[in-house]
């Protein structure tokens, strides 16, 4: 007879305590995605979008339902979904609360490959649009590469601090690249730019969704089958080596994995930063430092943050206001609140 593990009074109620905030958390993004059908220059009545859903709305309606809003929330919802686990994944690799792929360079490297492209090339058609992501990958993981071996040293690795600084100043090349590249273009595609890279969710239809879709349906499961390591991680380098754990090579491979998340997810969606580097620490507040509930907890956290930023830079204003602009304004005083409290 197998013995069942042990298990305490006190991981029991994490687990409780997981599965409320997951229902919490589910609950919200369903009610906000209904709330956002309605939202928009066109405003559908609830009686309206209901009845579209089941296909007995008018033409418009259905129109503007199925062909704009439906694949630009459920664009929101992965985007947001895979920013908040690369962020998670590169806090818990490099044990630095201000990790995030927007900070440390990673989303700067893939906007620069989709911006030339898209500059240069039609993104309208759909091998351009499936191409997209590769693309931003290839753009994402040349940062990354650069990133590393600049805070690689032998006989130490790569120190999680070394990174962080290394990876600010890579993101601020790269930014300051692209402002000298978008002055050379001409006024239709520097205004598309200027928008896209302020974080607006542009890839609004179906193609994009099947774009980055086969990303999260490959990279998700990977990820939380390895929350154990980033749990071990987590405990510091001397600690994970006395365990066993090949640092180096599970740095690097969670390292890949997180870079993957945040270009799939930058190729369709723009410059959206903040969100890798919130939903972690608040995901973590509810429900403390274990991956295997932080990082799906972490991911419905992403999702309902930039499916309500979508939906209140429709709302509040039209033209709209990008959602990369709406997370902003959340993420950069948490961003200084944590400054603070490091200092501290």
């Amino acid at each position: 007879m197998t013995k069942q593990p042990f298990v305490t009074k006190q991981q029991l109620q994490k687990a409780k305590r997981a599965k409320i905030v997951a229902a919490t958390l589910i609950f919200l993004i369903i009610t906000v995605f209904f709330i956002s059908l309605n939202t928009g220059y066109i405003r559908l009545a609830p009686g309206e979008v209901m009845a579209a859903l089941i296909g007995q709305g008018t033409a418009q309606q259905t129109l503007i339902l199925f062909d704009f809003r439906l694949p630009r929330m459920i664009i929101a919802l992965f985007v947001g979904m895979g920013l908040a686990i690369s962020g998670t994944i590169l806090q818990g690799i490099v044990r630095n609360p201000l990790a995030d792929p927007g900070i440390i360079g990673i989303n700067a490297g893939a906007s620069l490959t989709v911006m030339l492209f898209v500059s240069f090339f039609s993104a309208a058609s759909t091998v351009s649009i499936l191409l997209m992501p590769i693309l931003a990958f290839g753009g994402a993981a040349g940062a990354a590469v650069v990133i590393y071996l600049l805070s690689y040293k032998r006989a130490q690795g790569a120190s999680p601090m070394r990174i962080v600084i290394t990876g600010v100043a890579v993101a601020a090349g790269i930014n300051a690249l692209m402002i000298v590249l978008t002055l050379k273009l001409n006024p239709e595609n520097y205004q598309f730019l200027a928008t896209w890279l302020a974080g607006s969710i542009w890839g609004a239809n179906w193609q994009f969704v099947l774009a980055i879709l086969p990303w999260l349906v490959l990279l998700l499961p990977y990820v939380y089958a390895k929350s154990l390591t980033l749990n071990i991680l987590h405990l510091g380098e001397e600690t994970s080596i006395g365990l066993g754990t090949n640092l180096e090579r599970e740095r690097r491979v969670l390292f890949g994995a997180a870079v993957a998340l945040a270009a799939a997810s930058v190729s369709v969606s723009g410059g959206i930063g903040f969100v890798g580097l919130v939903a972690p620490h608040l995901t973590r507040r509810l429900v403390g430092e274990k991956h295997e509930y932080v990082i799906p907890i972490a991911g419905l956290t992403g999702a309902l943050l930039l499916l309500t930023a979508d939906m209140i830079g429709r709302m509040i204003k039209q033209p709209e206001i990008p959602a990369g602009i709406i997370v902003a304004v959340i993420g950069a005083p948490y961003f200084l609140y944590l400054l603070a409290k490091i200092k501290d």
